[in-house]
């Protein structure tokens, strides 16, 4: 199972100074760590098990959006 294809958003939260990385397509799915790397390696995990949890509970899996392309507002 692949997360390569799901965007991924990394910031740094001020109130606990640590690294916060999201899988914009999969609501509430998201991972911690010390630097940036270590967020989206934790995240990569969260998306597989989040993939899995929606598969055995029968839940739709939304596909991957497209993170290079823009939309107007």
């Amino acid at each position: 199972m692949t997360t390569a294809h799901y965007p991924k958003t990394v910031f740094c939260s001020d109130e606990d100074g640590a690294y916060v990385a999201v899988a914009p397509d999969l609501p509430g799915c998201s991972a911690l760590g010390d630097t940036g790397p270590a967020a989206i390696a934790e995240l990569d995990d969260a998306i597989i098990a989040w993939l899995l949890a929606a598969a055995k509970a029968g839940n739709p899996i939304p596909k991957p959006s497209n993170p290079h392309k823009l939309v107007a507002a």
